[in-house]
């Protein structure tokens, strides 16, 4: 195995990851009401305005500590994003919950609109960064050749699985997992055996949009630089992880980020990096062609 193909491996899990990070939203509110959150992308790209906004306030009072200033911007991204996803679910949803399936969609792509438009008009057009804040470099030797992956990327890896895992394990082991996963099943026998459904879905809202919180920081301190549109290609991506693993599954968010990111390494380091994108929308189309309920989807037969 070339050691090209190895660092285009490991570059392309961590860019997976973050999609896996953000199809975790799309995936989690199509589960619960069967439509698609079209201003998620924009919940991403406002996540990297608010790292940038959180690491300056920080900075400003005082905190010089590295880990705390990670871990400051972490919290503070993450529920900012949190009451987004909240917002948007009580504007461009709720009303519409009972009306016909067409109306949230339209409405939600007015908020992005709006999301894009007020990042654009209270931080202008250009775009914005952040510092570097993790230096260094790791080398793997292997034979005549090497490996490098930088420390940015291995704290990438690592915060991206561990909050996979832990909501994994909310959704599986606890008592509001239980919950979201019969809202899931079954909204009307949910709220009949006495689960508020109407917060279940709120909250569903608010893990989407922490988690597309968690990717923007992450992708902010790997890149560094931002602009108002970036949570168009983005969100298109992770939808197209999200379909590709099967919409509405949790591991099937996380193995479908996975797999675009390492296709798309690969494909940008042997064939042109310029083309990246056309690939990744291909692969959209290709999926909701041939196998549109994903790899773990199931086919929904529906019933009139």
């Amino acid at each position: 195995m070339s050691t090209f193909f190895l660092q285009q491996l490991i570059n392309g899990l961590t860019l997976g990851s973050v999609y896996g990070l953000i199809a975790i939203g799309y995936t989690m509110v199509y589960g619960i009401i069967g439509m698609i959150n079209f201003a998620h992308g924009e919940v991403y790209m406002i996540s990297a305005y608010l790292c940038a906004i959180g690491l300056a306030l920080l900075s400003f009072f005082g905190l010089q500590s590295f880990p705390l200033l990670i871990l400051g911007t972490l919290v503070f991204t993450i529920v900012v994003t949190g009451v987004y996803g909240w917002t948007i679910e009580r504007i461009a949803y709720k009303p519409l919950r009972n009306s016909t399936r067409l109306a949230p969609l339209i409405s939600a792509i007015g908020i992005s609109l709006i999301l894009q438009n007020y990042a654009q008009l209270s931080q202008g057009p250009r775009q914005q960064g952040v510092p570097t804040m993790l230096d260094g470099v790791i080398r793997l030797h292997l034979g005549e050749g090497f490996v490098q992956i930088t420390y940015t990327k291995v704290f990438i890896l690592v915060a991206s699985f561990a909050g996979m895992l832990v909501l994994t394990w909310i959704i599986n082991r606890t008592r509001l997992g239980r919950m979201c996963r019969a809202v899931q099943q079954d909204r009307k026998m949910a709220s009949i055996l006495g689960i508020n459904t109407d917060r279940i879905i709120s909250l569903v809202f608010v893990i989407g949009a922490a988690m597309a919180g968690l990717a923007g920081v992450l992708i902010t301190m790997n890149y560094g630089t931002f602009d108002f549109y970036v949570g168009f290609v983005i969100g298109i991506k992770a939808f197209t992880a999200a379909v590709l693993g099967g919409i509405g599954s949790l591991p099937g968010a996380i193995l479908g980020g996975l797999i675009l990111g390492v296709a798309e390494a690969q494909f940008s380091g042997m064939v042109n990096s310029d083309y990246k994108d056309v690939f990744s929308f291909g692969l959209l189309v290709m999926i909701l062609i041939f196998r549109p309920q994903g790899l773990l989807g199931r086919p929904i037969v529906a019933k009139v």
